[in-house]
């Protein structure tokens, strides 16, 4: 496996092939550094788009022009700039956390097409990612798990979780206490120790990786 996670603005994307999906990991903008995930069905072709953060052009060339689905992790601005440029060149459904829908709506004029609560589903081709609320970094925030059935789970954490720590709460005592108990019972506390997360920002890492950490962050508060 030649894949590394470890992608820079400007750079050329990393690409990871399952049997049954290929992920493509693109960063875009060189002050914010977000991660655009693009994940393509192998047997249908159909593609799905995790956060149009930022330079749609590129996002539209790495898909070949299409783009069935574009799901928004949260309502940051950082993660959804390229979504109105994009929808209005592909069509794509949009989905995203039924708590963070209208906010995403307000800064993009971009209606939510799909707002997802904790256990729905969304498909690209003939692949099924499952919806998991992790409520703290905002109130709607989402993680998509692709559960690999020749492999290991595949889960897109947004801002949710990164190696070394959950996202930010911006000094929100309760909105921590809230995401930590979120990360540590649904990912954590369900899923196992190689399944490879792949964050909003920075590189990947596996739960087991980070499992051991759990009680360091919750002590420190972030």
């Amino acid at each position: 496996m030649t894949y590394t996670g470890e992608v820079t603005p400007g750079g050329a994307p990393d690409v990871r092939e399952l049997p049954a999906l290929t992920i493509t990991k693109l960063a875009v903008d060189e002050k914010m550094s977000n991660n655009c995930y693009l994940l393509t069905c192998r047997s249908t072709g159909e593609n799905l788009l995790i956060d149009a953060a930022d330079q749609p052009e590129s996002l539209f060339q790495v898909a070949d022009g299409a783009i069935a689905t574009i799901a928004t992790t949260h309502q940051h601005w950082d993660h959804h700039r390229g979504l109105a440029e994009l929808v209005k060149l592909t069509g794509a459904t949009t989905v995203a956390g039924e708590p963070d829908a209208d906010a995403i709506t307000e800064q993009t004029t971009v209606p939510i097409d799909r707002r997802v609560v904790d256990g729905d589903t969304v498909t690209v081709g003939d692949c099924t990612l499952e919806v998991i609320r992790i409520t703290g970094h905002t109130p709607g925030s989402i993680c998509l798990l692709y559960r690999d059935p020749e492999g290991h789970g595949h889960l897109f954490t947004g801002d949710s979780l990164f190696p070394g720590g959950v996202g930010n709460t911006f000094g929100d005592a309760a909105a921590f206490a809230t995401l930590i108990d979120d990360v540590e019972t649904k990912l954590f506390g369900t899923l196992p120790d190689d399944t490879w997360f792949y964050p909003g920002h920075g590189n990947d890492s596996t739960l087991g990786d980070e499992r051991p950490h759990l009680a360091e962050w919750r002590e420190r508060g972030w």
